[in-house]
């Protein structure tokens, strides 16, 4: 099943996930002490299968054409791997998983990148089911914002690394931070970006807009006033890495940042917080706190990557945007009163399909 017409990922969004929404029973599960109704596995199954079955199908969209030619180049023999490292440093964990996939699956491109998908989804909808409050509202974002296409069917090997620190929601909730380390420096093995959530981990914690997160935030718009003067600080940081050339190639030299339409969209969860903060202080739920603190800290790490690198910086906050997506619904239901929440999330829902039209249409051209 080939994506022909990329506007189905909206209409099965609507169609049959509206459907799911409205017609499925829900279950009633313990969230942090609190009975809470949740949506029931087949019909989370039935709403995110088509979106892994077309990721694994996809052709050349973004960069599917070069990983599949790296799959199609790795040894299909285990006993190869220490040869193959030895030739390719970067990134070994994703260079093992290759090889190791294609010793026991075979050389299908469809077949390893429908695992990755079933992988990355399956993370995804497990956070989305348990700690949001409107899996269909968490779900349509992902889709709208186009995070699905720019990861699912782009950016491959990082999001595997940004879907295995997210799977690790509930251990940064419980603060079991030996077992959540261990999880990013095993992500950090498929995607080396993925080290960047070490410290990150440690400053979104806490109550929501503590004074830990905001003076993180304070550093990086700092950041943006001394860029140029950081370069030499950068190029000595991330030398040895696969960063080593970022502030001086000329992929840098000529990103004029991430668009400011991405930096408005990803800050739509910060904004509704802000509006919210009492609401937000009052109810001091843990999973809001985090999410809330998550998304302030994403929302001006876009506005970082829009006077710096799109490519670069505008690639890291995806490690922590999701969690923008968990704490939406609550912020709409417990902010605005039940008539008026209703209409927010009518334009919440226009304003996404506007992003959708604008990047596919005008940004990308494929629609």
């Amino acid at each position: 099943m080939v994506l022909t017409n990329y506007w189905w990922l909206l209409i099965w969004i609507f169609a049959v996930g509206g459907t799911m929404a409205i017609s499925m029973p829900k279950q009633k599960e313990m969230i942090y002490g609190k009975q809470e109704y949740r949506w029931s596995w087949p019909a989370v199954i039935i709403v995110a299968l088509p979106y892994v079955i077309w990721a694994a199908t996809r052709t050349d969209f973004g960069d599917s054409i070069a990983y599949a030619k790296i799959f199609k180049e790795v040894p299909s023999v285990i006993s190869d791997i220490p040869m193959y490292l030895s030739e390719h440093t970067k990134d070994k964990g994703f260079s093992v998983l290759m090889i190791v996939f294609k010793s026991i699956f075979g050389d299908s491109r469809v077949r390893f990148f429908f695992a990755i998908a079933a992988f990355q989804m399956f993370c995804i909808v497990t956070v989305f089911r348990k700690y949001s409050t409107n899996f269909w509202i968490s779900m349509f974002i992902f889709i709208a914002s186009t995070d699905y296409l720019s990861w699912m069917q782009n950016g491959m090997r990082q999001f595997i690394a940004v879907t295995i620190i997210f799977a690790g929601f509930s251990l940064l909730l419980e603060k079991k931070y030996i077992a959540l380390v261990f999880l990013i420096l095993l992500a950090s093995t498929i995607h080396g970006s993925a080290l960047i959530m070490l410290p990150v981990v440690f400053i979104i914690r806490g109550k929501a807009f503590n004074k830990k997160t905001m003076m993180f935030i304070v550093v990086i718009v700092t950041a943006l006033f001394l860029l140029d003067r950081l370069t030499p600080i950068m190029n000595n940081l991330l030398a040895d890495t696969q960063y080593s050339d970022l502030m001086t190639n000329e992929i840098w030299l000529n990103d004029d940042g991430t668009n400011i339409m991405r930096v408005l969209v990803y800050s739509v969860p910060a904004i509704m917080a802000v509006i919210g903060r009492e609401y937000v202080k009052s109810a001091d739920n843990p999973v809001i706190n985090l999410c809330v603190n998550a998304s302030v800290l994403t929302a001006f790490w876009y506005l970082a990557a829009a006077f710096s690198s799109g490519i670069y910086v505008g690639r890291l906050p995806i490690f922590i945007s999701l969690y923008g997506n968990l704490c939406m619904p609550w912020l709409i239901d417990n902010i605005f009163t039940k008539e008026s929440a209703r209409l927010v999330k009518i334009a919440m829902v226009i304003g996404y399909l506007a992003f959708f039209y604008y990047q596919m249409h005008i940004t990308w051209a494929i629609v």
